[in-house]
């Protein structure tokens, strides 16, 4: 570890009242999680292009009566594609 960092890491363990020792197993069990379940940064930026996309069309205002009417719309017709579709 590079010194700087070290004093760093001594000031935070002090600033917390725990040992060096205890901090570095924090981190390092933290780093562990963090590498368990990775975030998705594909389906996040594409879920805030969405919000976005909603938002400058006026979307992000709609009242949950309209969400679901448009929703049920949707799987209307869903099914209505499905039943027209000729079985092989």
């Amino acid at each position: 570890m590079p010194p700087a960092q070290f004093r760093q890491a001594e000031r935070l363990a002090r600033k917390e009242d725990r040992t060096l020792s205890e901090l570095v197993r924090e981190a390092l069990r933290q780093y562990q999680r963090s590498q368990e379940s990775p975030v998705n940064t594909e389906l996040i930026a594409a879920l805030r292009a969405v919000q976005e996309d909603a938002r400058r069309s006026g979307l992000d205002k709609l009242p949950q009566r309209a969400i679901d009417a448009e929703v049920a719309a949707h799987r209307r017709e869903r099914r209505q594609k499905r039943v027209k579709q000729p079985v092989g």
